[in-house]
């Protein structure tokens, strides 16, 4: 197999592993709506804890204990970790809550703007600079927000909450960089929010619902169980395209969750979306054209400054 034949397939792999995370991110409204009567609050405390047990069989199966051992050997990178679960955590709160109060058109408006949220942290936070084109997308997606708060008359808590959330999450990620493998990372994120599950639980018991593992048929108590694994095998999924192909096709492929996510909430769940919703929309999409093309256009100088035959 040549160099260029061994290449093409790293890049195809890379994009089937990371368009596979994004399509089952794009679905996940579905499975969460599947867990009813399980509220958004025992929903995520099962995943917190879930999630961990699938990570401790992975760690066990993959013998990646030793990286771990190294990784807990370092107060700042738990600190990090700590942090980063936190975060995740108010993420997938946030997002559960919306899947479960028929939002779901407003968690996808929440990672249309994500990535250019992220754009945003690079300039504030690790003081990187921006092209101008970057800059036009941003200040189209704000414009796009202000429509909606003030024709919509609703500020949209639940998408600027997911985008914060995620964007800070990738922001820790990176700092963190290659110290952290995703299997490490995900078991000690989980590891940190245990106490917050429990709490949840318990505080779930006391309600007239109670908790509904065990109370609704084995069907519901298997997808109920499965949220350790629906949680898992996207990050672990994405992680392994990312390593495999470059981030203007990560940026690009990144879209494919929320288009799916609002197909489902108009087309599926029948979620009103009147006019001033759509002019929302509508120019948060335009903000998007611009982004992504301000990346083919940045790849494209890349290609021609490397000499370099694009894939």
């Amino acid at each position: 197999m040549t160099p260029d034949t061994t290449t093409r397939a790293t890049q195809t792999a890379g994009v089937a592993y990371a368009g596979a995370a994004y399509l089952l991110w794009g679905v996940l409204p579905l499975y969460f709506l599947l867990l009813v009567p399980t509220g958004p609050w025992e929903v995520v405390a099962w995943r917190v804890l879930l999630s961990l047990v699938f990570c401790l069989l992975l760690l066990t199966v993959t013998r990646g204990w030793a990286a771990l051992r190294v990784i807990v050997r370092q107060p700042q990178l738990l600190g990090w970790t700590a942090l980063a679960g936190l975060l995740i955590y108010v993420n997938w709160q946030v997002f559960v809550i919306g899947a479960l109060a028929d939002r779901v058109v407003e968690t996808s408006l929440g990672y249309f703007i994500n990535p250019i949220t992220t754009v945003l942290l690079g300039v504030f936070v690790l003081k990187e600079r921006i092209r101008r084109l970057q800059w036009a997308a941003i200040a189209i997606a704000a414009t796009a927000v202000v429509v909606i708060v003030i024709a919509y008359r609703e500020f949209p808590w639940i998408a600027v909450t997911l985008t914060a959330s995620f964007g800070l999450y990738g922001l820790i990620k990176k700092k963190i960089g290659p110290a952290v493998d995703a299997v490490s990372g995900l078991t000690l994120e989980s590891f940190w929010l245990i106490p917050i599950a429990v709490v949840q639980l318990v505080i779930v018991a006391q309600t007239p619902a109670g908790i509904t593992m065990g109370g609704n048929g084995w069907g519901h108590a298997v997808l109920l169980a499965l949220a350790g694994v629906v949680t898992a095998v996207p990050l672990l999924l994405f992680a392994a395209g990312t390593r495999r192909v470059n981030l203007t096709v990560i940026g690009m492929l990144q879209f494919v969750t929320p288009v799916m996510q609002f197909i489902i909430g108009v087309a599926v769940l029948h979620e009103p979306m009147p006019a001033e919703r759509w002019a929302g929309f509508i120019i948060v999409w335009v903000a998007i054209v611009v982004f992504v093309v301000d990346l083919l256009l940045a790849a494209r100088r890349g290609r021609s400054a490397t000499g370099s035959d694009p894939a």
